[in-house]
C-alpha cells in the first residue's frame, strides 16, 4: 500500500487516486432537452476554444496599425514565431501561402491545451482523442491529397517507398517500413503524441490537487499534514510544468503538420 493510502486509513478514510472517470462527462444539462445531449464538458471547451482564437485574431488584425498594440503586439509576435519557428525552416517560400493553416492550428491546440489549468474549466480538448484524432486526419488527408496534386498518384507512393540512391537490395525492406510508418501509422503516431501528453498531465495534476485536498483539509491529521503540503507544492510545480507541455505540444503538433506538407509539395523533403 502507498503511503497515502497507509496515512488515509490512519485518519479514518481512504484516499482515491482520480483515474480515467476524469474523462467521463456526462451532458452537461441532464434531463434537458434532447437536442442539447451533444453539450458535454469537453465539446464546451472545443468550442470556447475557437471562440477564443477567433475573437483574439479579429481584435489582433482586423484594424492592423503601423506601431502595434496590445492585442496587434501580441499577434503579432504569435504570428512571428510561427512563421520564423514552423513554416519557414519546413516550407521555405511556400510558407506564407500556409501561414493561415499554420497559425490558426498551433492557436487553436494551444487555447485547447491550456483549458486544462483554467479553474473551473479545468480540461485539455485533446485529453479526449476523438480531439487529436479530428485534427491528425486533417493534416493526414491534407497530405495525401497534396502529395498526388503534386506528385501523381505513381509519383506520390514511388518518392514514398523508393527514395533515390539507395541500394535496390534495400528497397525490399525500406519500402514497406516507409508505407507503413507514413501511409498507415503517421495520422495513428500525430494523434497519439498530442492525446498522451495531456491525458497524462492532466491524471498527474489531480493526483497532487487530491491529495493536498485530502490531506490537508478532508483528513487533516499530524501523519498526514507533510503529504498534504508535499501534494500542495507539486500541484503549483506541474501546473507551470503542465503549461510548458501545452505550449511544447501546440508546437510540436504544427511542425509536424508543416513537414508533411512539405513532403507532400516536394518529393525531395
Amino acid at each position: 500500500m502507498s503511503a497515502p493510502h497507509i496515512l488515509a486509513a490512519e485518519s479514518g478514510g481512504e484516499f482515491h487516486a482520480p483515474g480515467v472517470e476524469l474523462f467521463d462527462w456526462g451532458p452537461l444539462f441532464p434531463g434537458g432537452p434532447a437536442w442539447l445531449e451533444w453539450l458535454t464538458k469537453p465539446v464546451l471547451v472545443v468550442l470556447l476554444s475557437v471562440i477564443i482564437v477567433c475573437a483574439f485574431a479579429w481584435a489582433a488584425f482586423r484594424k492592423p496599425k503601423l506601431v502595434p498594440r496590445g492585442a496587434q503586439n501580441v499577434g503579432e509576435v504569435a504570428y512571428l514565431f510561427v512563421r520564423e519557428q514552423i513554416a519557414r525552416p519546413a516550407l521555405g517560400k511556400d510558407s506564407d501561402r500556409w501561414m493561415p493553416f499554420l497559425f490558426a492550428t498551433f492557436a487553436f491546440i494551444l487555447v485547447m491545451n491550456l483549458m486544462g489549468v483554467v479553474p473551473v474549466l479545468q480540461l485539455p480538448g485533446p485529453s479526449h482523442i476523438a480531439f487529436a484524432i479530428v485534427l491528425a486526419a486533417v493534416v493526414y488527408v491534407m497530405m495525401i491529397f497534396l502529395g498526388i496534386k503534386h506528385q501523381g498518384l505513381v509519383g506520390y507512393f514511388k518518392n514514398i517507398m523508393f527514395p533515390p540512391g539507395l541500394p535496390k537490395l534495400l528497397y525490399v525492406v525500406l519500402a514497406p517500413i516507409e508505407f507503413l510508418s507514413t501511409i498507415i501509422l503517421r495520422p495513428f503516431t500525430h494523434s497519439v503524441r498530442l492525446f498522451a501528453n495531456m491525458f497524462a498531465g492532466h491524471i498527474l495534476l489531480a493526483f497532487f490537487a487530491t491529495v493536498g485536498y485530502w490531506f490537508l483539509i478532508e483528513k487533516l491529521t499530524p501523519a498526514g499534514f507533510g503529504v498534504g503540503v508535499v501534494g500542495l507544492l507539486m500541484t503549483i510545480i506541474m501546473t507551470g510544468f503542465e503549461m510548458f507541455i501545452q505550449a511544447l505540444q501546440a508546437f510540436i503538433f504544427t511542425v509536424l503538420a508543416a513537414s508533411y506538407i512539405a513532403g507532400s509539395l516536394h518529393a525531395e523533403h
